[in-house]
């Protein structure tokens, strides 16, 4: 059994090419899994759809979100499709297991001016506000994930158009382009931390002691950041991946161009960002309606 798990999750890290983050949630449920099977006394091999009922009411019974329980059992359900490849004696008893319907919640994102606060906290650092600041202006301009970010090489920034190219899911590579702002803190960053990057490696992104900055390392950042904003309580990249995302929407982008630059590969994900924001509610309700304003 630790086998064949130990093969999916080196398929998955090696062809699939997933995060740490998202290996460790596979290995997780993996683990999980097989304490359920030691506590029923159930045996892998011989695991029906009835046990999978089980489990199936074993992990509500934990008080897990809908969105949890589905991903734990899509990681299952995954797993058994590749041990069918490497079998072709197993059945997969998650087939017809039915994903408990997930909760629908609106993105969390920042209103512009939230956006030109945090910006504004940046500049108030001297060297190390540098980095911060091109952290912050990548995260916002292109919309990519902090997986993305941190693995940005020098040689994947193109400063002529401007615009990055990005390694996403699945091993699949986008080029995303980015504006004036974006550019000049970036060539800012490097006209004072290059003599930092040439330690044995070519990312773009380094901490202060010149090695490559890692996923925690950003997220420290945007915390220390948060913690002198005024007005602002709350940041995560993903926030500033689903501000991007509605910003260009709210300013006219079709929902194509924005799930191109994303990296998602179906158009439904991309369509959470439809949302639209109080600010631009009352724009085009002050524009559209024939009584909302005074007459002189």
């Amino acid at each position: 059994m630790e086998e064949i798990q130990q093969s999916y999750l080196y398929m998955l890290k090696t062809e699939k090419q997933f995060s740490q983050h998202t290996l460790k949630s596979y290995h997780d449920d993996l683990h999980q899994f097989n304490t359920f099977l030691e506590q029923e006394l159930l045996n892998l091999n011989t695991f029906q759809y009835k046990d999978a009922r089980n489990y199936l009411s074993f992990l509500y019974s934990k008080g897990l979100k809908r969105t949890t329980v589905s991903r734990k059992i899509s990681t299952l359900r995954s797993f058994y499709e590749y041990w069918m490849t490497q079998d072709d004696t197993i059945v997969n008893p998650f087939v017809q297991l039915v994903h408990p319907k997930k909760e629908q919640y609106l993105p969390h994102f920042f209103y512009e001016a939230e956006m030109q606060a945090l910006f504004e906290t940046v500049e108030k650092d001297a060297k190390k506000g540098l980095r911060d600041r091109v952290i912050l202006e990548l995260l916002y301009a292109t919309g990519i994930r902090v997986s993305e970010l941190v693995n940005i090489q020098i040689t994947d920034l193109d400063m002529n158009l401007p615009g990055v190219k990005v390694l996403g899911k699945g091993g699949k590579e986008r080029f995303i382009p980015f504006g004036e702002f974006c550019k000049q803190s970036i060539e800012r960053y490097q006209s004072m931390f290059s003599p930092l990057n040439y330690q044995d490696h070519n990312y773009l992104l380094v901490n202060m002691n010149g090695a490559p900055i890692t996923e925690r390392g950003v997220r420290y950042v945007l915390n220390d950041i948060v913690k002198r904003t005024s007005g602002v309580t709350d940041i995560h990249p993903h926030k500033l991946r689903h501000t991007f995302a509605t910003h260009m929407l709210n300013e006219g982008a079709d929902l194509r161009t924005v799930q191109s630059l994303l990296g998602h590969v179906n158009l439904s994900t991309t369509g959470r960002y439809t949302h639209v924001t109080n600010e631009q509610l009352r724009k085009t309700y002050l524009n559209a309606h024939p009584r909302a304003k005074k007459e002189n």
